[in-house]
C-alpha cells in the first residue's frame, strides 16, 4: 500500500495541536468564541444595547466590545463575570480530566 500525502498516522486533532504547542491556545480561543456568543445572544434576547450593558458593567463601551469580539483574548475571568451577573446569569469555569 502506498503512502500519499493525506495518509493519517493515527494522531487526533488534538494530538497535532498538542504536538505544535497549539492545544491551550485553540481551547481558549473556543472558549472565548463561545462565550462572546452567549453574552451577545442573551443581551439580544434581552434587548440590551451594548451602550446600556457597559453602564450596567461600570465600564467602557470600548471594553465591552473587547469581550464581544470572539477573536480578542485579552479579558480578564472577573469582567465576564461581571457582564454575567449583569445579564441575571453566573459565570461556572471547572476543571476536569483530560480525556
Amino acid at each position: 500500500m502506498t503512502s500519499t500525502a493525506y495518509d493519517h498516522s493515527g494522531s487526533s486533532f488534538d494530538s497535532f495541536l498538542d504536538e505544535e504547542g497549539l492545544l491551550e491556545e485553540v481551547g481558549a480561543s473556543a472558549i472565548k468564541q463561545v462565550i462572546a456568543w452567549q453574552l451577545a445572544e442573551t443581551m439580544k434576547s434581552q434587548g440590551v444595547s451594548k451602550k446600556v450593558m457597559a453602564e450596567r458593567m461600570g465600564t467602557s463601551r470600548s471594553q465591552l466590545d473587547r469581550l464581544l469580539d470572539p477573536q480578542n483574548p485579552n479579558v480578564h475571568l472577573t469582567t465576564i463575570a461581571r457582564a454575567a451577573r449583569v445579564v441575571g446569569k453566573k459565570l461556572r469555569i471547572e476543571m476536569v480530566d483530560a480525556a
